[in-house]
């Protein structure tokens, strides 16, 4: 799982609002896989991103900022979690991550009505 993906992924157990964002990531096996560099796609993707650590608004210029982009890119597009959990920040939830894949699927019990 590639952390772009992480960033679009989200908690639907039942009783969960906006809470449920962004699950928390335990990593316990990552891999790098060098991707091709592509500032233009990296660009715009930063508006899209729920980072916590950095500023709510991207820093004016960013776009043309190549070392920016390029730690940008390797984080978003070149580290891969095979395994791991993604939790959730309000239930506590815990979804596993196996061979690079998070299973999201929820028990009946948990599923919205």
């Amino acid at each position: 799982m590639k952390l772009l993906t992480h960033n679009l992924l989200s908690s639907h157990v039942r009783g969960v609002g906006p809470r449920g964002f962004p699950l928390r990531l335990q990593a316990t096996e990552v891999r790098i896989n060098p991707v091709e560099f592509n500032p233009d796609f990296v660009a715009r993707m930063i508006p899209k991103l729920h980072l916590v650590e950095v500023p709510k608004e991207p820093i004016e210029g960013y776009e043309n900022d190549e070392t920016f982009l390029r730690k940008m890119h390797h984080v978003l597009l070149e580290v891969d979690v095979l395994e791991g959990t993604l939790q959730c920040p309000e239930s506590g939830r815990l979804f596993p991550i196996s061979r690079g894949i998070p299973n999201m699927l929820l028990n009946d019990e948990e599923t919205e009505t």
